[in-house]
């Protein structure tokens, strides 16, 4: 043994698992008094934050949560998905955030597979939860807890379909001493859900210490002060909103809640509370530079934006800079926390001319600084591609901000891991200055208004329709949504079907974002063995959306 490993072992003092609910109880300590959540008529300061917190941590213990225990929210932007952001984890609990726009069996589908004990929802979802629940009871008899969120900025329908309300079980619960975070930073901390390329969900489980550190990437990437004023226009169940609830916190800084992503109540946040940053998918951006001019009004402050989600288009990055938004464009997927790869803007970009600003702004970046490798390597032989902005490979991560592996799913897991990197399935370059650049995806997921869509599950769909004989879905680009599915369909001999049957057939069975917006009856390209090149498809819709 060498002198300094004599005497000098781990303890209490000096070494503490890495956990993002750390910061939460620091900003109470130390910004007790500042505001930490807006939300309509509600306001709440960090002290009352880290109460209303320790309150639905204490009432979840006393329903039966404890270590390795899932909790499901299905909520909006809305301090309630705050509060579960710090709450869940400080019982060493795992936190399912479900996605709001599923239909209730695959919702039930995923809280089963979670194996999840309580779910708080939000009463707009009353009619797809109570079916999701019902389903979820009938499958294995699940005695799942429900807690009904009456949010005060709701006065729209949905019913109470759960044994509690909210308020009412944290005011009967004394807020716990302390939020603390796991004795093993590499618990989980939460799941979430994403499309296979086989079209199974996949869940993807996340650690203490990957949210930790990816938290505060969050901060260093876009050299965030201490106290921003972030609005919520990134859905807190998308990958944890990018860690964003755990980077403010860590900031000291205010949740401007928003429950709908409308331009009229996005620019008036903006305005009413100084907001200066915010994150979204493609297609917020584009809501915000077409929105009418008077509702920017106003708006004085520097405001920062964040895209990811689906590559960012040069009219979307050019767009915002002509209204005086500044843009980061950041790459990443759920199994990698959100983002973990970032276009950092050189101080040489600024004297380049706008054309030039957007084609180096709308690359996939470099990894994030507490993220220890990223890079284009070849699938098969695990060698890195040359910087020359040619070689095709695929992206590859290792370090902190990886996922622990899928749940219940190792196959999948060892698959994803091969060779010691995880495989994004995004083919790219590296140029010169080793900024990546993805070219295509291997796998054939549509990402539309920064949620994925599995084209193989779009498909199976059509198929389930008599007349269908053969059928592919690839992406087409969209200047609203960045891509929407777009359908092949050959039909049977003898058969006879319209486009707007197809989509009726689609609607029953495919929540509705993931019904195809536009179906052509057209030969499907095939190889000798009857296998359906879609690549030839993808260039017909990129072609028809050039011409139109």
């Amino acid at each position: 043994m060498g002198i300094y490993e004599q005497d000098l072992d781990r303890n209490a003092a000096n070494f503490v698992a890495l956990s993002p609910v750390s910061f939460v109880e620091r900003s109470a300590e130390v910004f007790g008094d500042l505001p930490a959540v807006v939300h309509g008529a509600r306001r709440y300061t960090w002290g009352q934050c880290r109460e209303r917190s320790a309150r639905l941590a204490a009432a979840l213990r006393a329903l039966g949560v404890g270590r390795g225990d899932t909790v499901s929210t299905m909520l909006p932007n809305t301090p309630e998905m705050v509060e579960a952001h710090y709450a869940v984890p400080a019982l060493g609990a795992v936190l399912n955030t479900l996605n709001t726009r599923l239909d209730a069996p695959l919702l039930a589908w995923q809280m089963n597979h979670c194996q999840a004990r309580v779910l708080i929802t939000d009463r707009e979802f009353a009619p797809q939860m109570a079916d999701a629940v019902a389903r979820l009871r009938e499958q294995q008899g699940t005695l799942i807890t429900v807690i009904d969120v009456c949010d005060s900025e709701y006065a729209g329908p949905g019913e109470r379909i759960g044994e509690h309300e909210y308020e009412a079980l944290l005011a009967a619960h004394a807020p716990l001493a302390r939020l603390e975070g796991p004795a093993d930073e590499w618990d989980a901390i939460a799941v979430s859900y994403t499309s296979g390329t086989t079209g199974d969900p996949k869940g993807v489980v996340t650690h203490h210490r990957g949210a930790y550190l990816n938290a505060v990437c969050n901060a260093a990437t876009w050299t965030m002060p201490h106290f921003p004023r972030y609005l919520w226009t990134l859905p807190m169940f998308h990958c944890n909103g990018w860690c964003f609830p755990w980077t403010v916190a860590m900031l000291g800084g205010t949740h401007v809640c928003l429950r709908r992503v409308e331009a009229a109540a996005i620019l008036g946040a903006m305005r009413e509370h100084g907001v200066d940053h915010y994150c979204a998918a493609p297609i917020v951006h584009n809501l915000i530079i077409h929105a009418d001019p008077a509702l920017r009004e106003g708006i004085t402050q520097r405001v920062r934006g964040m895209v990811a989600g689906a590559a960012p288009p040069a009219a979307m990055i050019e767009g915002m800079a002509q209204i005086g938004f500044d843009i980061t464009h950041v790459y990443g997927l759920t199994e990698v926390y959100g983002p973990a790869a970032v276009a950092v803007k050189r101080p040489a970009w600024a004297d380049a001319d706008l054309s030039e600003q957007t084609r180096l702004n709308g690359r996939q970046g470099v990894r994030y600084a507490l993220q220890e490798g990223m890079t284009v390597l070849d699938p098969e032989t695990m060698a890195e591609v040359p910087a020359d902005g040619q070689t095709m490979g695929e992206i590859m991560f290792r370090g902190n901000i990886v996922m622990k592996g899928y749940l219940k799913n190792p196959a999948a897991t060892a698959k994803a891991f091969e060779g010691g990197w995880f495989h994004t399935g995004d083919l790219a370059v590296m140029e010169p200055d080793r900024y990546v650049k993805i070219k295509d995806r291997s796998k054939d997921i549509i990402i539309s208004g920064g949620e994925n869509i599995s084209s193989i599950e779009v498909e199976d769909a059509l198929y389930r329709h008599p007349a269908v004989l053969a059928c592919a879905v690839v992406a087409r680009p969209d200047p609203k949504w960045g891509e929407t599915p777009l359908a092949f369909v050959e039909t049977k001999p003898g058969a006879s079907v319209t486009a707007a049957e197809l989509v009726a057939h689609c609607k029953a069975l495919l929540a509705g974002y993931k019904v195809p917006r536009e179906i052509r009856f057209e030969a499907i390209p095939k190889t000798s063995t009857g296998k359906i090149q879609k690549f030839q498809l993808r260039e017909r819709a990129r072609s028809a959306s050039a011409i139109e």
